[in-house]
Formats: structure tokens, C-alpha cells, sequence
């Protein structure tokens, strides 16, 4: 068992762990980060105690976090995407208290959120990015529900062990997946970033997880030298994929009284991070002005993070270009500038949205009060305590009357309607100075019908 259980353990805690230091503000990530993580736990469990209530449930948790991957990839549009996804945590924690409730082949009552899902993304899957994935992922979850049912039902689909290892490659599937749609929700690059965690993860994997086997392998019996094992092989597992993450609270705690320098890292640690995630220049050309628009609106919300504006595609924009050759040559090659130009390409288009006269609330001011205020400056309005600190007059105003007047959705649909008038006249600016765009734009119209 532990030959089996501690590579499959160690895989599938890194992957999930390398999924939320990609970015731990994503939803999804989370929760396939957390499929990953519970059958982690599960094997643990399995092997402390083979069949186990406990490892019974910990294989049902996955079935759950699959189902919450599968309701997070709805694309916006969807009608029934809001719902289902605060649906999604109330109807979960019912199912798991079925599972851990009924008995043996009971338990399967956790497929029932998984295939719900899935058939609702299906029926969408043409709006989802890439096309190919949820055909992939309800494939993926067919297998996964196979293998469970080899485990909680009484049939015999051979050793315990190796369906639990199937079920294990199920869900690093679904991690990689996840991976997939992250980047290309981003317009980042995945495999150059993948590839190199993965082979600190082998490495650390046979330098810990072999020894650890063979500890186990050598004292068996003894729970609390398995459980060790497995806690040393999470923690060095888990410090791999998290390693930016970590590195950068170590020099928070290591240069506490050191500003200077701490910020001087973080800008050169965020480019490190940034350069195998950056999409090729020469691939820009291959956008759609659909994909342009969601950049956009990416950038517009990202604008305080320099790391993530550091990945964006629109970094390579040739109006960003011009005006670092304008400034001097070399610095066209600096990344922090190149962000810091992108950032001051995107507020004046902003503030080309803004009306005449002084600050006012009318409906012609809500997409620039929506993306000056709350994107370009920053403000978080529905804070319990929102910092109002070093405002203007007018920040102080449009603080209140977001707080006061304006409901979240209303916010959200502001920005996201400003962010496509920003989109269009950066699209518009691109196809003009830009022949293979022109070109690009051309192709892209449909031909007159013959009359």
C-alpha cells in the first residue's frame, strides 16, 4: 500500500496546493484544490485504516469540489450560474451529512450534486473556454464515479488499492483541467509554469516520499509513524507548489524592518513568477476581440496588482510599445515599467469616459465613477471599514454614494460595461495603428450574401 498511497498522495497534494499559489482569489481554483486535497486525506486515511468510515467519506468530498468546479466554469450569461453557485455550498453539506449517514453503498449519494453539474455545464459547453473541456471533464467524472463505486459498492473491479490510485488519476485530470481553463480565462501561458513545478515536485517527491515509503514499509503497523510520514510529505509537497507564495511571506517575516529592500524583492519575485506565465508576443495577433474584451476587464480589475498585470497579455500592446521608445531605449525591456505604462494607457482611456462639469451620480457618470473610483483608485466601498484616509473630495463623495445607493450587482455590471467601452476603443486604436490587425479585422467580418 504505501508504494501506491505516498505517490499518490504526494501528486495530488501538490497539484492542489500549485493550483492555489497560481492565484488564491479564484474561486475555482479552490475547489479543485480542494477535490484534490480531501482524496489526499482519504488516502492518508487508507492507509492508516484501509476501508475506514472516515476514508469512506474523505473519497465522497472530491464527488462535492468536482461539483463546485463544474458550476464555477458556467459561463456569466448563464441564467441559473448565481444560484447554483451559492446553492452549491448549502446543497454540499447536505450530501456529505448523507454520506457520512448512510451506509456502504449509500455513500454514492454524493454523485448526485457531481452529475447535476455536469450536465447543466453541458448544456452551456459552448460558451466555456477551452470548447474541448467540459466533454473532458464529464469523461473524467464518469471514470471517477466508476472507481468510487468499485470502492463504496459491492463490486469487484480488483484491488482496493489500485481503483483508489484510478481515482487518484481522475483527479489529477480534473486538476490539470482547472489548470487549462485558469490560463486561458487569463491569457497566460500553462505548460512552461506546470512543467517546472512539476519537476521540483518529482524531485522532492523521491528525495521524501521514498524514504517516507520505506519508513512506512519498515515499521508497519504503527499508525503514528504513517501518520508522520504523511505530514512531511505534505509539508515538503505543499511547499513546493505554494513555493511563491512562501517565499514571499519569508521575506515579510526575514526583512521585517527592511522596506526597502522587502519591496525591491517582491518587484523582482513578481517577475520571476510572471516570465513562465507570459504569453508569447508573437500570439497576441491570434486574440479575438471577444478574448481582448475579457483582458481588458481583467486588467481594469487587476490594476493595483502588479503581479497579474505582469501576465497580462495587454502588457505587449504596441501602444504600450511607443511610448516606452519614446522614453529612452532599453526600458521597452523592463517589465515593472511596462506595467506601470499599461497602467496609465488604461486610466486615460478611463478618464475619456468621463463627463464634463464636476463629480455628479447621473447615469452618464456610473462607468467612470464605476472604473476611476473603485478600479484605478482602488476604493472598496463595501468594506465594513473602507479606508477613506488621503481622499479627495470627490473620492470621499462617490465612497458614499456606493456605500449608500448603489447595490454590488449594479457596481459589477457598471464596471463590466465600462470595461467593454475601454476594450473597444483599445481595440479600435490597435486595428487602426496596426496593419495585421486591420487585416485580422477584415477576415473577421462575414461576407455579403450574393443577391
Amino acid at each position: 500500500m504505501p508504494a501506491i498511497a505516498v505517490p499518490a498522495f504526494a501528486l495530488t497534494w501538490w497539484l492542489g496546493c500549485y493550483l492555489l499559489g497560481r492565484d488564491p482569489t479564484r474561486v475555482v481554483l479552490w475547489r479543485a484544490a480542494g477535490a484534490l486535497g480531501a482524496y489526499a486525506l482519504a488516502v492518508a486515511a487508507w492507509t492508516v485504516a484501509p476501508g475506514s468510515p472516515a476514508a469512506r467519506v474523505l473519497l465522497c468530498v472530491p464527488a462535492l469540489c468536482w461539483a463546485g468546479v463544474a458550476t464555477a466554469l458556467l459561463p456569466r450569461e448563464a441564467p441559473e450560474r448565481r444560484q447554483v453557485n451559492q446553492g452549491w455550498v448549502f446543497v454540499s453539506a447536505l450530501f456529505l451529512v448523507l454520506a457520512a449517514v448512510l451506509p456502504g453503498v449509500g455513500k454514492l449519494v454524493a454523485l448526485a450534486p457531481l452529475a447535476g453539474a455536469t450536465v447543466l455545464l453541458l448544456r452551456y459547453r459552448d460558451k466555456v473556454r477551452p470548447g474541448p473541456l467540459p466533454i473532458a471533464l464529464a469523461a473524467a467524472a464518469a471514470l471517477y464515479a466508476v472507481a468510487l463505486a468499485g470502492l463504496l459498492a459491492p463490486v469487484d473491479l480488483g484491488s482496493p488499492e489500485l481503483v483508489l490510485a484510478t481515482v487518484g488519476l481522475d483527479l489529477l485530470l480534473l486538476g490539470y483541467l482547472v489548470a487549462v481553463h485558469d490560463a486561458a480565462e487569463t491569457g497566460e501561458r500553462l505548460l512552461p509554469d506546470l512543467r517546472r513545478s512539476l519537476v521540483a515536485a518529482v524531485v522532492a517527491g523521491l528525495l521524501c516520499g521514498g524514504p517516507a515509503a520505506l519508513t512506512m514499509l519498515a515499521a508497519p503497523g504503527l499508525r503514528v509513524v504513517t501518520v508522520l510520514q504523511f505530514v512531511l510529505v505534505a509539508m515538503v509537497m505543499g511547499a513546493v507548489g505554494l513555493a511563491g507564495l512562501l517565499r514571499g511571506g519569508l521575506d515579510r517575516v526575514a526583512f521585517l524592518q527592511d522596506e526597502r529592500l522587502r519591496a525591491e524583492r517582491s518587484a523582482l519575485l513578481l517577475a520571476a513568477e510572471a516570465l513562465p506565465r507570459r504569453r508569447e508576443r508573437h500570439r497576441m495577433i491570434a486574440l479575438s476581440e471577444d478574448e481582448f474584451k475579457q483582458l481588458t476587464r481583467r486588467a481594469l480589475e487587476d490594476f493595483a496588482d502588479v503581479g497579474r498585470l505582469l501576465r497580462n497579455p495587454l502588457v505587449d500592446l504596441p501602444t504600450v510599445d511607443r511610448r516606452l521608445h519614446a522614453r529612452g531605449a532599453g526600458v521597452a525591456d523592463q517589465p515593472l515599467v511596462r506595467v506601470a505604462e499599461l497602467r496609465a494607457v488604461l486610466a486615460e482611456h478611463v478618464t475619456r469616459l468621463k463627463p464634463a462639469g464636476s463629480f455628479g451620480t447621473t447615469d452618464e457618470w456610473r462607468f467612470y465613477n464605476a472604473l476611476h473610483y473603485c478600479c484605478v483608485l482602488g476604493l472598496r466601498p463595501y468594506d465594513r471599514a473602507p479606508q477613506s484616509e488621503g481622499l479627495d473630495r470627490d473620492a470621499r463623495q462617490a465612497l458614499d454614494w456606493f456605500r449608500r445607493y448603489v447595490p454590488r450587482r449594479s457596481l459589477h455590471r457598471w464596471k463590466t460595461e465600462g470595461a467593454d467601452l475601454v476594450a473597444a476603443r483599445l481595440w479600435r486604436d490597435l486595428v487602426s495603428a496596426d496593419p495585421r490587425w486591420l487585416s485580422r479585422a477584415g477576415a473577421a467580418k462575414p461576407a455579403p450574401r450574393p443577391r
